[in-house]
């Protein structure tokens, strides 16, 4: 009797014991699940520039899949360096991505002496988001008070005045600064470059006349063109861009053979994020890019969007970085 008692006793604890472990299991389970908190995108740059406009666009349709929010956050700072090596150095959990760009992962390695991170080896590529070509523009009143209604107008009005005219630019380092500072070595003309901390920012100083010219990204330029406030010469990529097409390239304007300048947004985890987070989040972004709405929306406003694959983005990534180094070389272009 007492035999079965004990017996009784043993498989009574083995059974607790086992519906403790599945309980603990499942715990651990349910707060492992990715995402089971809200998601921040780090926009290395001042609010109202492509970069943020494409976050803040893929932002709520990713919360929409998922469950959770995802939130824009802005850190402006450095040609975008601040905010990246903010990414760089955060969790490798899935609940801190970057909305990268030409700037910091193609043009800033070879652009400045020294970078706080390595944009190949402390970052995890989830997806090229949109390419949008740059698009060189004055401001209106301006433009008409100088007789300057277009590229070769420019380049001649510049070299008749030699350092009266200044560039804007969303930070040192951007495609936007390397457009100008392309456009100054090709056409031999100076210009003095004002950074700015972002796309938004410089936006404000071009609309009120403080500076000069700028190349920036096409859509968030598009409002201010289509609103008269700039007058746009020319897109900085190889082919015209079908948000405007009757604007000619910088090539065909000027006659510069090989000029060629675009940019392109994606986004990025840190190094070591789990490849299936990875894989859900480049899924959900491919899905939306291309859903009917936003993909319109994208192209009416001058952007390509993309969605490719985690390798495909790295290998990207990888191209650029060789693609800018000899043409920051050439442009004499240096930070540091």
């Amino acid at each position: 009797m007492t035999s079965n008692i004990n017996q009784f006793r043993r498989l009574a604890l083995a059974i607790c014991a086992g519906l403790t472990f599945f309980s603990a299991a499942n715990t651990v389970l349910a707060q492992s699940a990715w995402p089971s908190k809200p998601v921040k995108i780090v926009v290395p740059f001042a609010p109202g520039g492509t970069t943020d406009i494409l976050a803040r666009a893929v932002a709520p349709e990713l919360s929409k899949v998922f469950g959770q929010s995802f939130i824009v956050d802005n850190r402006a700072g450095a040609g975008g360096n601040l905010g990246a090596d903010i990414v760089a150095k955060s969790a490798p959990d899935g609940y801190t991505l970057l909305m990268g760009t030409v700037g910091t992962h193609g043009i800033n390695k070879s652009l400045y002496s020294r970078l706080p991170f390595d944009p190949q080896r402390d970052f995890a590529p989830i997806t090229l988001v949109a390419g949008v070509p740059n698009v060189m523009v004055m401001q209106t009143e301006k433009s008409k008070a100088l007789g300057i209604n277009n590229v070769l107008d420019f380049i001649q009005y510049a070299k008749a005045h030699p350092g009266q005219l200044n560039m804007a630019s969303s930070g040192n380092g951007t495609s936007i600064h390397l457009s100008g500072e392309l456009f100054k070595s090709m056409t031999g003309i100076f210009m003095t470059h004002i950074p700015y901390t972002g796309s938004g920012p410089a936006m404000m100083g071009m609309v009120s006349g403080t500076v000069d010219v700028m190349f920036d990204n096409l859509p968030s330029a598009m409002p201010q063109i289509k609103g008269g406030k700039l007058r746009a010469f020319a897109v900085t990529s190889s082919q015209r861009s079908a948000a405007m097409p009757d604007l000619p390239t910088i090539e065909e304007a000027a006659h510069l053979k090989g000029f060629e300048a675009s940019s392109w947004f994606g986004l990025l985890a840190p190094a070591g994020t789990p490849a299936d987070v990875v894989a859900k989040l480049q899924q959900a972004t491919a899905r939306a890019l291309n859903s009917p709405a936003i993909k319109e929306k994208l192209l009416a406003q001058g952007a390509i969007p993309s969605g490719n694959t985690p390798q495909e983005f790295a290998a990207f990534i990888d191209a650029e970085i060789r693609k800018w180094a000899p043409v920051v070389k050439a442009s004499g272009a240096r930070v540091d």
